[in-house]
């Protein structure tokens, strides 16, 4: 099953109690304060979770799949997640 956003909202609502709609402006608050730090290439650490980078790619060829084309794929960024240690054991245990 895949944890989605109304998910997370409901177990905030459920661990404090406050009014869904504030619980989905706290979620949302947060999602769009990882999401402006990670647009100005900032990285991101959540103690315990773990970290979110965002690293360059560069230029590379590429493959169409569909008509096995070669083509040329631009220079981009991506973000990447490290789980913290402590994540780590918690799903290996």
């Amino acid at each position: 099953m895949t944890l989605t956003k109304a998910d997370i909202v409901e177990s905030v609502n459920n661990e404090l109690g406050y009014p869904k709609n504030r619980c989905s402006e706290l979620v949302e608050t947060l999602l769009e304060s990882i999401k402006a730090s990670l647009e100005q290439g900032e990285d991101v650490l959540i103690s315990g979770f773990g970290k979110f980078c965002v690293k360059g790619k560069k230029q590379r060829r590429g493959r169409n799949p569909a008509t096995g084309d070669d083509l040329l794929l631009g220079e981009r960024k991506v973000v990447t997640f490290k789980c913290s240690h402590l994540l780590r054991d918690k799903i290996n245990s």
